[in-house]
């Protein structure tokens, strides 16, 4: 079992959910982020003054998959968060975690059934 943190622009969102849905990963937590990289933040304009942000604001998706998704699951988070056909700076970044167990609450079943 595998952990994917996967730091997407907010925008591709509903599409990412979609087509992880249509490729039956149904369970992922959704987490607001704000982030600072090579983007080097952004500037607002708030009641008609101007100012800096250094951090931009991103979505962070968490995913546990069994082995045997992984692969999938990682193409579709760089097929459809990819921004045009090659990509560009602030698309974000996939994060893969190796999972010691899972444990479902409610019925208290453990291991690759319970993700």
């Amino acid at each position: 079992m595998k952990l994917v943190v996967a730091i997407i622009q907010p925008t591709k969102l509903q599409a990412m959910q979609d087509a992880l849905r249509a490729m039956e990963v149904h369970r992922m937590t959704v987490c607001d982020a704000q982030g600072y990289a090579r983007q080097k933040g952004q500037t607002l304009t708030y009641r008609g003054s101007e100012y800096h942000t250094g951090l931009l604001r991103k979505v962070a998706l968490e995913i546990v998959v069994n082995d045997d998704f992984l692969e999938r699951t990682i193409s579709t988070i760089q097929q459809i968060g990819r921004t045009g056909s090659e990509g560009a700076i602030g698309d974000g970044k996939i994060f893969v975690l190796p999972v010691a167990e899972v444990i479902q609450i409610a019925d208290a079943s453990s291991g690759p059934g319970a993700v």
